[in-house]
């Protein structure tokens, strides 16, 4: 398979992390931990090929690191997104500098629409947009009438019972969707895809992984979840990401990739 993610840009995590929203009951993070799981995600995105711009913590924003939210990244344009979680909306005054580094069509989400990157899954040149807690169907709207003056298409789905579309399921870019929870009861959607693979209840939190080049990047320790990838003739490569759970923090979230 070519390459198809060639950089990365993250954000240092704040000290200010462990006041960060979440819906976990998991305690709050150790913060020395959460800094080093935050430099092993590094190491792995290096492994599988990346070239990572690596961005200052700020400590006025706890949940900075999770740099997905406020941008959505597409071949020939990036949109700003508008967060739903009121806290996290000056976030994006933070990211916009080096988009622009990177992109000359840059687009934004305005308010009343709200639109969090983590709602957001593409699918070769269309968007699934998940409708949650964190966006709402004006950003939705917005985001597909943006999409479709720079080619490309999107569509909603409707999010219940997690955060965001992708604390759900994920895509492999081959075909191959990983699906947990309720999302498994949506037969409708789940036929659009070629392959699904199915993650337990007992190890959701694993089916936020990341297809980059030849390798799968998951979190580490859930072995049922790796046994499936590894069956279906991927290559994994596994990050500790216990503190980040703790915030609702998955591996898709800490990073924008193009």
């Amino acid at each position: 398979m070519s390459k198809m993610f060639n950089n990365a840009i993250v954000r240092i995590p704040a000290r200010s992390v462990v006041d960060g929203i979440t819906t976990q009951h998991l305690g709050p993070p150790d913060i020395e931990l959460t800094l080093e799981q935050h430099t092993k995600y590094l190491e792995a995105l290096e492994k599988c090929g990346l070239s990572i711009e690596i961005l200052p913590a700020d400590e006025r924003f706890p949940d900075g690191n999770y740099v997905e939210d406020v941008a959505v990244l597409a071949e020939n344009v990036a949109i700003i997104t508008n967060p739903g979680a009121e806290s996290r909306r000056d976030e994006i005054k933070n990211i916009i500098p080096t988009i622009e580094k990177y992109f000359k069509n840059i687009e934004y989400i305005r308010t009343p629409g709200f639109l969090e990157g983590g709602d957001v899954m593409k699918v070769g040149t269309h968007f699934y947009i998940g409708l949650s807690k964190r966006t709402n169907e004006e950003g939705a709207r917005q985001l597909i009438s943006i999409l479709n003056k720079h080619g490309y298409t999107g569509s909603t789905v409707n999010v219940t019972g997690v955060l965001h579309l992708k604390t759900g399921m994920t895509y492999m870019e081959d075909g191959t969707l990983l699906v947990a929870g309720d999302f498994l009861k949506n037969k409708n959607f789940l036929n659009k895809f070629e392959r699904i693979i199915e993650i337990s209840d007992e190890e959701d939190y694993a089916v936020n992984c990341i297809r980059l080049n030849e390798f799968v990047l998951m979190p580490e320790g859930f072995y049922d979840t790796k046994s499936k990838l590894q069956t279906a003739g991927y290559r994994i490569v596994e990050t500790p990401m216990s503190e980040f759970q703790k915030m609702d923090g998955g591996l898709t979230c800490l990073s924008l990739r193009f």
